[in-house]
């Protein structure tokens, strides 16, 4: 009787631990927002809004830029001083990096790096990705 009751709890825990290693949770880690400019080099400043399921965890400025950003939530502004060119300008942290699809990236404002004067936002696009 021992034998049957032992193997039957371990028929339950074997259950019970397949269960749950499935591997299918969150996974942490860094999205890439990628800029295209009408006016690449020439650009000084930008004002992006990044919206997303959950807030984010880190901002981090791309090569050759500083950023400034309010605590972060599920919508974040990010400000970026210095000179902008097509390309990744900002890594944000993420809670799950499978939500990438969830997360945008919005165009505030843009200014000029000789006279800081404001663009017009016509010809800017974020993407957000992996």
């Amino acid at each position: 009787m021992n034998r049957m009751a032992a193997g039957i709890l371990a028929a339950f825990l074997l259950a019970g631990a397949l269960s749950c290693s499935s591997g299918t949770g969150p996974v942490a880690g860094m999205l890439t927002v990628s800029l295209h400019t009408p006016n690449a080099g020439a650009d000084g400043a930008i004002l992006l809004t990044v919206t997303g399921p959950q807030a984010l965890t880190s901002v981090t400025a791309g090569a050759g830029l500083r950023a400034f950003s309010e605590p972060r939530s599920t919508v974040t502004k990010i400000a970026l001083t210095g000179p902008l060119s097509d390309g990744a300008i900002v890594s944000i942290g993420v809670a799950d990096v499978a939500k990438v699809a969830q997360y945008h990236a919005v165009v505030q404002g843009v200014a000029a790096s000789a006279d800081f004067q404001l663009r017009s936002l016509a010809g800017y696009t974020l993407t957000v990705a992996r």
